[in-house]
């Protein structure tokens, strides 16, 4: 079963049994706007559900990108790269990692020439190679950036962090180089606006905050604000009265809970289903606790309380109120 290669907030990794259960018996084309850690895509890799259909993989960060690309394209020179990482980590620990991401990494991004595709279309090996060592021992794999478009998480606690697995980056680079899969930096209304009919498209969008102190999007030097994800509901109920078979992931928030329990998400055949999951961004170990997240489908194929005991009752749209905790 191949896995993720990056860490990312929200992954989702622990929600894929919950998943499974509403990804589609048939489809034709499977794309996913917001790729991050790419969980429901190795998923469904590794189950070889997209063996012989066409895979578009978005998103809109370009370090992740060009990451990606520099993993499928020049896997070889990352990983002799990241080896050397990892050998400097061992001997320098957390002075290696400051040293990575304040006088190698933000100023080799910095310098690049913005090509046609942006930042990503300037990766080479060794800027992909930074990116994953940070990833793997930043604090909780997060990717953040500051107002200037810097790179800005501390460095983790980890004794012995798993820095480079060549063996794994090559399983991931033959997937992502697998016939009719493809990789671009555009944003989610792009790759949902190509969905219709006998589509299968995963969402997983930056999480809506449950409160003001839990607000986390900053995943491109824009963020992700809640004009977005209005903007993303009308895609998304666009592209299921379209007849595109969708999946998606997103926090309980009140605002999200009343959109996509609403009249125009229930009249194109979006349901809800809450679904505990852990809490693992916040940084007091107190607050990693479980939370509801939603899953919204319009999958038919599936009797989700039959088939799992970790998912609720199904929302009804008179039950919005309280099951959201307005």
């Amino acid at each position: 079963m191949i896995r993720p290669f990056l860490k990312w907030a929200g992954g989702k990794r622990q929600l894929l049994p919950a998943l499974r259960l509403h990804y589609p018996s048939s489809f034709d084309r499977y794309i996913e706007p917001f790729l991050g850690s790419g969980a429901v895509f190795f998923d469904l890799c590794g189950t070889h559900r997209l063996a012989g259909r066409r895979v578009e993989l978005f998103d809109l960060n370009p370090d992740l990108i060009g990451c990606y690309r520099a993993v499928r394209d020049r896997t070889e020179d990352v990983i002799a790269a990241l080896d050397d990482l990892a050998a400097q980590h061992r001997a320098r620990g957390a002075a290696c990692y400051y040293d990575v991401r304040d006088r190698r990494f933000n100023p080799l991004r910095a310098g690049k020439t913005h090509g046609p595709d942006g930042l990503d279309g300037a990766y080479t090996p060794e800027l992909a190679a930074m990116f994953i060592y940070l990833n793997r021992t930043g604090f909780n794999g997060l990717f953040r950036l500051n107002r200037g478009g810097e790179f800005n998480v501390p460095a983790g606690r980890y004794e012995n962090p798993r820095i480079c697995d060549a063996d794994h980056l090559r399983a991931v680079a033959r997937v992502l180089r697998a016939r009719g899969v493809s990789l671009e930096r555009k944003p989610f209304d792009y790759a949902l606006e190509r969905a219709g009919a006998g589509d299968f498209v995963y969402c997983d969008p930056p999480y809506a905050p449950l409160s003001v102190t839990s607000q986390f999007a900053h995943y491109t030097a824009g963020g992700f604000t809640p004009l977005d994800h209005v903007r993303l509901h009308q895609a998304v109920v666009d592209a299921s009265a379209r007849g595109a078979l969708i999946v998606m992931s997103n926090s309980s928030a009140p605002q999200i809970t009343a959109a996509y329990t609403g009249y125009a998400a229930r009249r194109a055949g979006l349901r809800v289903e809450r679904v505990p999951a852990r809490r693992a961004i916040n940084s007091r170990a107190a607050g990693r606790g479980p939370v509801d997240e939603l899953i919204i489908s319009n999958s038919r194929t599936v009797k989700v309380r039959a088939a799992s005991p970790m998912l609720k009752m199904e929302l009804k749209p008179r039950q919005s109120r309280r099951a959201s905790g307005s």
